[in-house]
């Protein structure tokens, strides 16, 4: 039987990933069970060349062993295998277990050859992690992350199908084929922020002020997605204009005379493809500002194990031995 969210799902699913090696991050709760019945089902319809599920274990719950039961279970009925990885119980915060998670999905990844990585984030999860963003600062770069399709490297895809789904949506469809849902206790932990945001703020935010807070907050960061990545592709561009044929260089005499968000992204572009670095704010606006531009020919920075020299309109950059603060 189709449903709407049969059809969403086939559009959000890109055509092109039929010959694909494709590896399902999966938990037990209903996003994942959800994300596994849609994609079961458009399967039949195309080849692909290999698909697997992975699961990462952090062992905080009581009844992790259980859960991973129930995961087994759940692609042993459809006849997708499982690798799991158990994590010792190690205290973590919200931000590094899910860095160790990405981490170990996309060595997984690597080590299988599987090409395209699919997770089960929503709508509701695109929204809390905007206003998470927003409250501790960010950028136009840091509240588009969480999108459709996002190139992970020249070999992996990341692709999240279920990204305009909707949490009610989501209940609605396993409620509907009546799907074996995994109910997670710490959900309604509340020392985890993530969880008060969900469960506190933002129906507040939704019963006081717009109860369609969440659907306009989406299409905000479809707005963004389109500006950032115009301001990706410009930024690509005058980096090849900008960069010396020879050396690890830029030319800052014809940088600076555009604008200064260029500027910013050309200088992170530079410092992260050749050095593998994520130079400091505080660097990049030293190296920007008016009064370095104007009245110093030549300045030294250290930052990073980076030594950033300017000199006769470019900027050169080599490793340093010690690491130093500016």
């Amino acid at each position: 039987m189709s449903t709407f969210l049969h059809k969403k799902f086939k559009l959000n699913f890109n055509p092109s990933i039929k010959k694909n090696r494709l590896l399902i991050a999966v938990s037990g709760g209903q996003d994942s069970v959800c994300l596994i019945k849609l994609l079961s089902e458009y399967l039949k319809h195309v080849a692909i060349e290999n698909i697997e599920a992975i699961y990462i274990d952090h062992q905080w719950k009581k009844d992790s062993s259980k859960n991973v039961e129930h995961l087994i279970n759940i692609m042993h009925k459809i006849m997708i295998p499982i690798a799991i990885y158990q994590i010792k119980d190690t205290v973590f915060s919200e931000a590094e277990a899910r860095q160790l998670r990405y981490k170990i999905i996309i060595k997984h990844a690597i080590m299988n050859k599987c090409n395209t990585i699919i997770t089960g984030h929503n709508q509701n999860d695109q929204v809390e992690t905007l206003i998470q963003h927003l409250l501790r600062g960010t950028s136009l770069n840091g509240i588009t992350n969480l999108i459709l399709k996002k190139q992970i490297s020249n070999k992996i895809t990341l692709i999240r199908p279920l990204i305009n789904f909707t949490r009610s949506e989501i209940t609605w469809f396993c409620r509907h084929f009546c799907l074996p849902i995994w109910s997670d206790k710490t959900n309604y932990n509340y020392t985890v922020r993530r969880n008060r945001l969900r469960n506190e703020l933002i129906p507040y935010l939704e019963n006081y002020f717009n109860p369609n807070i969440q659907y306009n907050l989406h299409k905000f960061l479809e707005l963004c997605q389109e500006d950032n990545e115009y301001i990706k592709e410009n930024t690509i561009k005058l980096y090849i204009k900008s960069k010396h044929p020879l050396l690890i260089s830029l030319n800052f005499n014809l940088l600076k005379k555009q604008h200064i968000v260029l500027q910013k992204r050309v200088l992170q572009l530079y410092f992260h493809y050749n050095f593998n670095k994520i130079v400091n704010t505080q660097i990049i606006f030293i190296i920007t500002k008016p009064k370095t531009q104007k009245n110093i020919n030549k300045y030294t920075l250290l930052t990073n194990d980076l030594i950033i020299q300017y000199s006769n309109g470019w900027i050169h950059t080599n490793f340093s031995h010690d690491s130093h603060k500016y």
